[in-house]
């Protein structure tokens, strides 16, 4: 159920397109790395043009779902997909029913 309301949004899934590539689609971060830390919940607010609290709902609900993971640097939480989870997601969806 948690998988199904995580991908029944279209800001969501953005968010998951994004995190595919960060590098081509967020600026150099000054603490975290893109790649390895993920992306500042910050960046990701700005760039879908939603309030911080609004974009920690949406991320809150992909993290849920095992779509993401957070990781606190510093102040900020920083976002990253789970490859394993999103592998086993689309094996499983791609199964005969």
């Amino acid at each position: 159920m948690e998988l199904a309301k995580a991908l029944a949004n279209d800001k969501r899934v953005l968010i998951l397109g994004w995190l595919r590539d960060p590098e081509a689609h967020f600026p150099p971060q000054r603490d975290g790395d893109l790649v390895e830390d993920g992306v500042c919940s910050l960046f990701i607010a700005e760039k879908l043009g939603i309030s911080q609290p609004s974009c920690g709902e949406h991320l809150k609900v992909l993290s849920r779902a095992g779509l993401v993971r957070g990781k606190k640097i510093k102040q900020w939480v920083f976002y990253k997909r789970d490859e394993e989870r999103i592998a086993s997601v689309k094996e499983q969806l791609s199964g005969e029913w």
